[in-house]
């Protein structure tokens, strides 16, 4: 019909910027927090493309309910306000004439946000877990940025590097602080290479420097020129991280019923479940009543979307608590949602007396 294929277009375009609203909206934001912990040394600052490339990844099922849900929304919502509702109410059509076309676009999103809560968004949790600890198990050179001063993984250097030559083998104007046997001192040097030992042990030598070591003032303040000094650079074997319930597969999370890995599960099945279910709450929401002003039901739908997730992370935590049956958590607050979504339909369907009724 002509308003199916009217509805099916202009869901897509309106999913489309809204998507890429929010999108960018939780980009941004995470980039700030990532942006943050480089600058003060949390994390290298060339893991920040990496830890929010998984970022989108993990958050992209919940990106794409929420843009399900307001496409529909808004987009039967602009029908009532232009009052093409009523043209189509004149021709017959009662307000679940809409269900079939909103399945239609549904349905197919439906799937993709299954796809990325069961197989992706563990799969980036668990890569990001593997990347962390591989940074962890960086060595102090290794975590070198220039211009900025750094901290030894055991907090008993501090140091700062001018600039790198080459793949971080060489570095010039090197600034040290370092506490040894009680004693506090700093090394200073034009330039410094990473040497390896025969037995496999990494040295920083440190050309044509100065150390001075001690308090200035106290009888044993010393200050030693040195043509080559080297010290040892800690290494650390890299260690594989534990798995969580958030970075185990469906299928792993299955196999392990334990009460954390069940209260994942009703997490991850909600997810595609509510996003259907939401798209058809959308429907009897986007109704406009021009005595009630047009942003009342829009109210009534952002409390209807945060009273469902809330519901959802409640009963996932219940699960994973062991204070509620799995089979009760999962299908508990959508049979509530169901019902509400009846009841709905059903009062507005009541609204209309409908020519062909009569």
């Amino acid at each position: 019909m002509i308003f199916q294929r009217a509805l099916l277009r202009e869901f897509a375009n309106l999913a489309v910027a809204v998507f890429l609203a929010l999108f960018l909206i939780a980009l941004t934001t995470r980039l700030v927090r990532l942006l943050g912990q480089a600058a003060g040394g949390k994390i290298p600052s060339d893991a920040v493309v990496a830890f929010l490339g998984f970022f989108a990844l993990h958050v992209l099922p919940i990106l794409l309910s929420l843009t399900l849900f307001a496409a529909v929304l808004l987009t039967l919502n602009r029908a009532y306000r232009d009052s093409e509702m009523v043209i189509w109410f004149n021709c017959g059509l009662a307000p679940s004439a809409w269900i079939r076309p909103v399945l239609t676009f549904a349905v197919p999103l439906v799937a993709v946000i299954a796809a990325l809560s069961f197989f992706i968004s563990p799969w980036a949790a668990m890569k990001s877990e593997q990347y962390r600890s591989r940074i962890d198990s960086r060595d102090d050179i290794a975590r070198v940025d220039p211009g900025t001063f750094g901290e030894s993984r055991g907090s008993r250097r501090v140091f700062f590097v001018e600039s790198i030559a080459g793949d971080k083998g060489s570095v010039q104007n090197v600034f040290i602080n370092s506490t040894q046997h009680g004693r506090s001192g700093v090394m200073m040097s034009a330039r410094g290479y990473t040497e390896t030992a025969p037995n496999g042990d990494r040295f920083l030598v440190l050309v044509d420097g100065r150390r001075y070591e001690g308090s200035p003032g106290a009888a044993d303040f010393r200050v030693m020129e040195f043509e080559r000094y080297a010290t040892r650079v800690e290494t650390r074997e890299g260690e594989e991280p534990e798995a969580t319930s958030k970075s185990l597969s469906t299928l792993a999370l299955i196999e392990s019923p334990v009460a954390q890995n069940l209260g994942e599960l009703v997490w991850r099945i909600g997810i595609p479940v509510s996003a259907l279910v939401l798209s058809l709450l959308a429907i009897p929401l986007s109704f406009v009543n021009p005595r009630a002003g047009r942003s009342v039901n829009l109210l009534f739908a952002l409390l209807a979307y945060m009273v469902y997730s809330n519901l959802i992370s409640v009963s996932q935590a219940r699960v994973a608590q062991g204070r509620l049956d799995f089979g009760t958590g999962l299908w508990l607050v959508h049979a509530i949602m169901l019902l509400v979504l009846l009841a709905l339909f059903a009062y507005r369907q009541s609204l209309f007396r409908l020519p062909w009724r009569r």
